[in-house]
């Protein structure tokens, strides 16, 4: 594309910008697409702004309010792009200064653009008119020596780098806010701008924040260290809910006592056990984990306790079990429910005599082991069901532990997040910008039946149907999942309108759908769903049986002629008469 820009700049087409703004006053919100935005006095603005100059100066403040605009840029052109995905690449590029205007940043004027995105050319002139920044040097700072719209420079640069896929470096070479006449910037490729070093420096991590990081990282490191001898980690999470659990197990961790932990599947019981471990005297020795489930019941026996040469066919060599692995250490039996009987029998020998037998084998060996158990079901069921002896019972519900489901923690669902997007963004050599305000809205308000692992699939499904630098939106973490959009919405004049339920029924109207045709495929997605079962789908719309089939009389008449209405009314008549059910 190659296109030369004359001084005009169009700002009435902006509907489908606007379009994406709803005002959702009963839950407090204000969303622009998938992001949550914020209304807010720019008197609040331009206190916040002479605060940071004074903690940090005009340096290390300009290079904040840089990168602040920079990231708001990236998304907005995520937004352009999805929103005008048919257009000319042009029309594209305008929404980013019609977004300048839809958010009340400023007003842009172009003078000249001339794009071609496949050549590489960039070079933009205009002019920006009402910026707020400029607003608030004269209300809060005064005249500056420098440019002041720092945070609208960012955004500019932020939305050419990801339009153009490429670094765009935005210059404002006259401003208001240091005395001159007009707003003026230039926006080039960082190429053509010859040595950028100095401004490029304002984007990258301001040292300050990295003493701070360091700093971090070595009190994390320390803390790590700390854990593994004091046992205070038990994985992710802050919620009050979590706290408990770890603080009940911590009491429980230096000694030998069987822990037994309960829970639905997918909470991270594992983590939990791995946890205890370390928290234990035994955090030098091993840690085995197995999976009952996972193993064939006429395996389970050999696998945990072991085997000896010859005990059955296949068996050439002696092979000890994983209790002779862990020993000094820490055993996990995860899904223990699952043990055969004569497992069962032999793990409570194991745990009142602390010695085993290999399969096939008549040697006793001592074993020193620390036993953690997790099961998704209830064992007391199973012991009245006879599936799960008494006695084993009773010695692996010394300490019960029930951790909660993750629909009871929500409060740790963004740190989960943040993890796991680290380690998928790692592993797919990808980084994504993170879930966007309505994906991550949408985890906090789901009950997730399958907790962390399910929590952890999304957002790895999130990470491979997200490109780099785009949001992660909802349809990427739920397929198929709407999301409500109620509220009021900007009209293209900057009014207000209510959005409500009968929205809908406004775009059917405005899109010239007729009432026969709506009751038409009304019927035929009621009986698709009901499988053509006539009372079912009557049912699902609130009509009597008798007015269904009047219904689907007169629509079959309307849509095949004589003839053939004829033919498909009387093999309707006879599967009426025949089941009373169904029609053919």
């Amino acid at each position: 594309m190659s296109l030369i820009y004359k001084p005009k700049m169009q700002h009435e087409d902006m509907q489908d910008l606007s379009s994406q703004i709803r005002f959702v006053a009963a839950e407090g919100k204000i969303w622009l697409g998938e992001q949550r935005m914020l209304l807010m006095q720019l008197s609040t603005l331009a206190s916040f702004r002479r605060e940071i100059i004074s903690l940090i100066g005009i340096e290390r403040a300009k290079g904040f309010f840089l990168r602040l605009g920079y990231q708001s840029g990236l998304m907005d052109a995520e937004l352009a792009r999805k929103l005008r995905p048919a257009m000319r690449e042009e029309e594209v590029f305008l929404a980013g200064p019609q977004l300048y205007a839809l958010k009340g940043m400023v007003k842009v004027r172009l003078l000249t653009m001339d794009i071609a995105i496949r050549d590489g050319r960039f070079n933009v002139e205009a002019e920006w008119i009402d910026s707020f920044e400029v607003d608030i040097c004269r209300t809060e700072l005064g005249l500056m020596n420098e440019p002041v719209c720092w945070t609208v420079l960012g955004y500019a640069s932020g939305y050419g780098s990801a339009f153009m896929g490429r670094r765009i470096i935005f210059q404002e070479t006259s401003c208001r806010g240091c005395g001159d006449d007009k707003c003026l910037i230039v926006g080039k490729t960082a190429e053509e701008w010859g040595d950028v070093s100095s401004f490029e420096a304002y984007f990258k991590s301001d040292p300050i924040v990295d003493e701070r990081y360091e700093l971090q990282t070595q009190v994390a490191n320390l803390r790590n260290r700390l854990k593994q001898y004091d046992g205070q980690y038990y994985g992710i999470g802050h919620s009050p809910a979590y706290k408990r659990i770890c603080e009940t197990i911590d009491k429980a961790a230096r000694g030998k006592v069987s822990v037994l932990l309960l829970g639905e599947t997918g909470v991270g019981k594992e983590v939990i056990a791995r946890s205890v471990h370390l928290r234990s005297e035994r955090a030098e020795q091993p840690f085995v984990a197995v999976n009952c489930a996972a193993i064939p019941p006429d395996l389970i026996e050999s696998e945990l306790f072991g085997v000896d040469k010859g005990a059955y066919t296949g068996a050439v060599n002696a092979r000890a079990g994983r209790f002779e692995r862990a020993n000094g250490g820490t055993i996990f039996l995860d899904e223990v429910i699952e043990l055969t009987p004569r497992a069962q029998a032999t793990l409570l020998r194991v745990l009142q005599e602390g010695e085993l037998e290999r399969v096939g084998g008549d040697r006793t060996r001592k074993v020193d082991v620390r036993l953690i158990t997790a099961t998704n079901e209830n064992l007391e069921e199973a012991v009245k069901m006879g599936r799960f002896r008494a006695d084993l019972f009773f010695r692996l519900n010394v300490f019960p532990v029930h951790i909660p489901p993750l629909r009871e923690r929500v409060e740790d669902i963004p740190l989960l997040v943040e993890h796991f997007l680290r380690r998928h963004h790692k592993e797919y050599g990808k980084k994504t910008l993170g879930l966007s305000d309505r994906a991550m809205e949408a985890c906090l308000h789901y009950q997730w039946p399958g907790n962390i692992r399910e929590l952890e699939n999304a957002l790895e499904r999130g990470v491979i149907l997200t490109e780099s630098n785009e949001s992660i939106n909802v349809e990427s973490l739920f397929p198929g999942l709407a999301m409500a959009t109620e509220g009021d919405r900007l009209s293209s004049e900057g009014r207000l309108e209510e959005e409500s339920g009968d929205s809908w029924f406004r775009q059917i109207i405005d899109q010239g759908v007729s009432l026969e045709d709506l009751e038409a495929g009304l019927m035929r997605t009621a009986m698709d769903r009901c499988g053509q079962n006539i009372s079912q789908a009557a049912r699902l719309l609130g009509l009597t049986r008798p007015a269904m089939a009047y219904r689907l009389k007169k629509l079959i008449c309307e849509s095949n002629g004589p003839i053939a209405a004829l033919r498909q009314v009387w093999a309707f008549l006879r599967s009426f008469a025949d089941s009373g059910e169904r029609a053919s």
